[in-house]
C-alpha cells in the first residue's frame, strides 16, 4: 500500500472566497504549511500555491488549487503528471455538507457526492476515484436550494471556531494516516467532536 505523498485543498481563489465555507479544505492546506513554517507559494505549473514541507518525518507536496473549485482537477493532474504521483498517493481535503461542523471523516475511494471539486479531480485523474480523502464538517443548510450561498458564504464565529477544532485534531491525526495506520487515524479523527 503507498503511502500519501501529497495533501490537496480544495477551495475558490481569491480574498472574496479566502473565509467561505467551501474552503475549509484550503484552509487545512494552510493550517499544514504555517505549522511547517514553509509558505505556500503560486506555482504556475501546478495552477495552484504550492510548497514543499518536512512534516512527521516525511517530505510531503502541499497544494491549494488556485482554479474555481470546479476545475480542481487541472491543478491535481498536473501535481500528479509533474512529480509520478499516483490517485493513492494523494489526500484530497474539502468541505461536507453531511457533516457537522467540528467533526471530520477520512475516506478513501466513493463517489463525488455532487462535489464539483472531487467531481473534476476524479474526471482529470483518468476517472479514478481511489485518492484519499479528509472530509472537513460544515454542516448543511437543510434545503438543497440553499446550498450554493451557503457553501460560498462565511461561518459565523462559533461554526468557524469547531471548524477550527476539526481542523486541529484533523492535524494530530495526520501522521497515522501518512504512514498508512488509517484505521488508528479514523479512530481518533472519528470520535472527535468540537
Amino acid at each position: 500500500m503507498s503511502h500519501v505523498k501529497a495533501i490537496i485543498g480544495l477551495g475558490n481563489p481569491g480574498t472574496n472566497y479566502a473565509e467561505t465555507r467551501h474552503n475549509a479544505g484550503a484552509w487545512l492546506v494552510e493550517a499544514l504549511a504555517r505549522d511547517s513554517h514553509t509558505p505556500l507559494r503560486v506555482e504556475k505549473k501546478f495552477l495552484g500555491e504550492y510548497a514543499k514541507v518536512h512534516f512527521a518525518g516525511r517530505d510531503l507536496h502541499l497544494l491549494n488549487p488556485t482554479t474555481f473549485m470546479n476545475r480542481s482537477g487541472a491543478a491535481v493532474a498536473a501535481l500528479c503528471q509533474f512529480f509520478k504521483l499516483t490517485p493513492d498517493e494523494l489526500l484530497v481535503v474539502h468541505d461536507e455538507l453531511d457533516i457537522d461542523p467540528g467533526t471530520a471523516r477520512y475516506k478513501t475511494g466513493g463517489g463525488h457526492g455532487g462535489h464539483n471539486g472531487l467531481r473534476d479531480t476524479i474526471s482529470a485523474l483518468g476517472n479514478s476515484n481511489a485518492f484519499h480523502r479528509l472530509r472537513i464538517g460544515i454542516g448543511h443548510p437543510g434545503d438543497a436550494k440553499q446550498v450554493t450561498n451557503y457553501v460560498l458564504g462565511r461561518p459565523g464565529k462559533a461554526e468557524r471556531q469547531a471548524i477550527d477544532a476539526a481542523l486541529d485534531e484533523c492535524l494530530h491525526t495526520l501522521p497515522d494516516a501518512l504512514d498508512g495506520n488509517w484505521a488508528k487515524a479514523m479512530n481518533r479523527l472519528h470520535s472527535f467532536s468540537a
